[in-house]
């Protein structure tokens, strides 16, 4: 609590008998009082220098304890102001703390008021001394967040870069290769690998850092993979159909490498007469879960399962088992159908 030797007291008050008598009282008490004989004169004083406490009295002539009480609570920073009064009618009392008071005392006769008026001083300048530490703590709280924000954003910031990097290197190794299944098997790598980068790209451009907008992340990545796989000859619509939805990263991250290898079998084994769609959703499910549906209208997966190598059926596998969920394909469904139903969190 504050020393009161260095705590600096106004108490305004338009008896001068009463001032003296408060003023020795306190100051015996190691406070450094200063007076004031009414409520001008006391505004005017709070106004020139900063005081820790200001006591104003009730009854006053010119302007009245409640009108000193309000214009002191205009000034730029106010002081804390115990009402002092005569009256023990409850309505001045609450009438005093409605306008700002910090507390109240009802002013008697002998040492029992200096002592009470001391007793409440104390108990406002600690409440006051709790509240400055807390607002402290929580600047401090929030200067820290930032700074630990902004640490997290460089730090996507280059895994990011990084992973375009790798991404770069693997495309151009595979550009390099003769062998086709080589070549494609690297493809996919890098496909997977620029599905990665992008949430990591989006947490150091977005104003948070530790969750993916998921139908923005989506969308770009559905028009990645949509400029990848459609062509002339095979053309590939592919449609999203999604809810506003922020994940966690490495829920976003597992979510996206999912998506890639579902629309990337689509896209590569549903219709291999031509062209076709293929339609991806996101949903809500309740308020703790979504769904995400992949579908597409081709000639279906088969007995055997999804074709390919096995790698990107793996990929999901694990994908889908960090995110605590399964894969499940709608077998009723004229072509595929994946739907996967997982917590946000």
């Amino acid at each position: 609590m504050s020393d009161p030797a260095a705590t600096r007291i106004l108490y305004i008050d338009d008896d001068a008998g009463i001032r003296r008598l408060v003023a020795r009282a306190l100051e015996r008490r190691g406070y450094q009082v200063t007076t004031a004989d009414g409520g001008e004169a006391g505004v005017t004083a709070a106004a020139a220098e900063p005081f820790d406490l200001v006591a104003v009295d009730h009854y006053m002539p010119g302007i009245d304890g409640l009108e000193t009480l309000e214009r002191l609570q205009a000034l730029p920073a106010p002081p804390a102001v115990v009402y002092v009064s005569g009256s023990e009618e409850t309505r001045v009392a609450v009438a005093a703390l409605r306008a700002g008071a910090a507390d109240y005392v009802v002013k008697t006769p002998g040492d029992d008021f200096f002592d009470l008026l001391d007793a409440t001083f104390r108990q406002v300048l600690a409440r006051a001394e709790i509240e400055a530490l807390k607002t402290r703590a929580e600047s401090d709280l929030r200067a820290s967040n930032a700074r630990l924000e902004a640490l997290l954003a460089e730090v996507n910031h280059r895994v990011a870069n990084s992973l375009q990097l790798v991404s770069a290197m693997v495309r151009m190794q595979s550009s390099a290769l003769e062998d086709p299944g080589a070549r494609a098997a690297l493809e996919d790598t890098q496909r997977r690998i620029s599905a990665i980068a992008q949430v990591h790209r989006r947490l150091y451009t977005g104003d948070d850092v530790e969750h993916v907008e998921m139908r923005e992340y989506l969308a770009q990545l559905i028009e990645e993979l949509g400029a990848t796989w459609s062509t002339s000859e095979a053309p590939r619509r592919l449609s999203l159909a999604a809810e506003p939805l922020r994940l966690p990263t490495d829920r976003a991250v597992s979510l996206g490498v999912i998506v890639t290898e579902l629309v990337s079998n689509a896209c590569k084994y549903a219709y291999p007469a031509g062209d076709g769609e293929v339609r991806i959703a996101l949903a809500r499910d309740g308020e703790l879960r979504f769904r995400l549906v992949v579908e597409d209208d081709g000639i279906g997966i088969g007995d055997d399962g999804p074709k390919g190598t096995g790698v990107g059926s793996r990929l999901i596998r694990a994908m889908a088992q960090s995110l605590d969920a399964a894969l499940d394909y709608d077998a009723a469904h004229r072509g595929t159908r994946a739907v996967l139903a997982a917590a946000i969190r």
